[in-house]
């Protein structure tokens, strides 16, 4: 039952990445199409964003009064709804507002599985788990490309996702037996519901390290977002990419992402969580050096899939590290802050490139990834300077 429980996970990991790159990969088609300027995709992503953050904040308490499997399932449901909304749209006011829903369930899912498979799986298992958010994450622009190739619009693109996004829905309610036939899940949520503490929010960012990881985490979703809702446009507008096959290409920087984690699952068996993480940020740095050089659009599209194969251990090998770093009785509300901090990035820092994009030029994108990076480099270390001195404090304690 347990397999067939990872297998469930992995499931739904594939449905949350499926729209996350739709936006990017459908918007030099979209904002023509709707009239508005090419800056209006960072109002949609930040209304999505601030949907995540919420839900992504209030996980702890929701995760512990229903359980991972309700919400997982609750979560992906009201996602589907929401692209089914972008399938029938034809204004901008009305994308806004199903934007906020399609926020709301991708934060609620996040959250929940990424603290159980930390949890009760090896690192491994968290690193193939995001390989499966990179397989839908890659999925989602082959389908919306294919759609614009064929001479359908892009929302096509969204009624197919929504669909997939349906069949997943009925699979993990069909599932939701399995989630109570594990024990620690039960255990978890008795233990939580009665006994644990929930701490304040301003208590919870004083803990040593939370901030230094919060603020990696605002980063490192300001880098991958702001990669994958631009470099459409920045091919297309920069490199002289036609527009169909700009849109393919962002599956490119996905497809970087999902083939790293998929090869990361094995690694991890030999390397621990922080020195994965230090890999992955070599690589990206490499990926920003790449779109720096004088090259052609192939080079440039090279550059995207480093920057997706950097990405690729950075996030589940920070998420994995969580209950070690800050206690299995705080992770879920640690991780909830995290994953508040990586939306808030994705909130902010991909709609500001907009605006840079719109009154300067869109070829400023690989400085604006290279600061970004810079910053979480910095954070991540100081972060482990502050896990080591809390653990070398324990040990002396003994």
């Amino acid at each position: 039952m347990a397999g067939l429980l990872l297998a469930v996970i992995y499931l739904a990991f594939i449905s949350l990445g499926l729209p996350d790159s739709l936006l990017g990969a459908a918007w030099p088609a979209m904002y023509q199409d709707l009239d508005v300027p090419i800056s209006g995709a960072g109002i949609v992503s930040m209304i999505i964003a601030s949907g995540t953050v919420t839900s992504s904040l209030l996980s702890d308490r929701l995760t512990r009064a229903f359980g991972t499997g309700v919400i997982t399932a609750v979560s992906v449901g009201i996602t589907a709804a929401a692209l089914f909304g972008f399938s029938i749209s034809h204004s901008f006011v009305a994308l806004c507002l199903w934007a906020v829903p399609y926020g709301l369930g991708a934060g609620g899912v996040d959250a929940a599985l990424n603290n159980y498979v930390a949890i009760h799986y090896a690192s491994r298992h968290m690193s193939w788990l995001h390989c499966m958010w990179g397989i839908g994450v890659t999925t989602g622009p082959i389908i919306m490309g294919h759609c614009l190739a064929s001479g359908s619009s892009w929302n096509s693109g969204y009624g197919i996702i929504s669909l997939l996004q349906v069949g997943l829905t009925a699979i993990l309610v069909c599932s939701l037996p399995l989630w109570q036939k594990r024990p620690a899940e039960k255990e978890q949520r008795a233990d939580g519901g009665k006994d644990r503490q929930i701490l304040p929010l301003r208590e919870l960012i004083r803990l040593p390290g939370v901030l230094e990881v919060m603020i990696c985490y605002f980063c490192y979703c300001s880098v991958e977002n702001s990669a994958m809702l631009w470099a459409s446009s920045y091919l297309h507008l920069e490199k002289g990419v036609a527009l169909e096959t700009a849109s393919a290409m962002t599956g490119m920087f996905c497809l970087g992402i999902a083939l790293g984690r998929g090869i990361n699952g094995f690694i991890a068996m030999r390397l621990s969580d922080k020195q994965m993480v230090r890999m992955g940020l070599c690589i990206l740095s490499a990926g920003v050096f790449v779109l720096f050089l004088p090259a052609g659009s192939d080079a440039a599209v090279a550059g995207f899939v480093l920057i997706g194969l950097g990405c690729a251990p950075v996030y589940p090998c920070l998420m994995h590290a969580t209950p070690a770093h800050f206690g299995i009785e705080r992770s879920q509300a640690v991780i909830g802050l995290q994953m508040a901090a990586a939306h808030l990035g994705v909130c902010i820092m991909p709609p500001l490139f907009g605006v840079i994009a719109r009154h300067f030029s869109v070829s400023l994108l690989p400085w604006y990834l290279f600061g970004l990076l810079a910053l979480m480099i910095y954070m991540n270390e100081r972060l482990n300077k502050k896990v080591k001195e809390r653990n070398t404090g324990r040990a002396k304690s003994f």
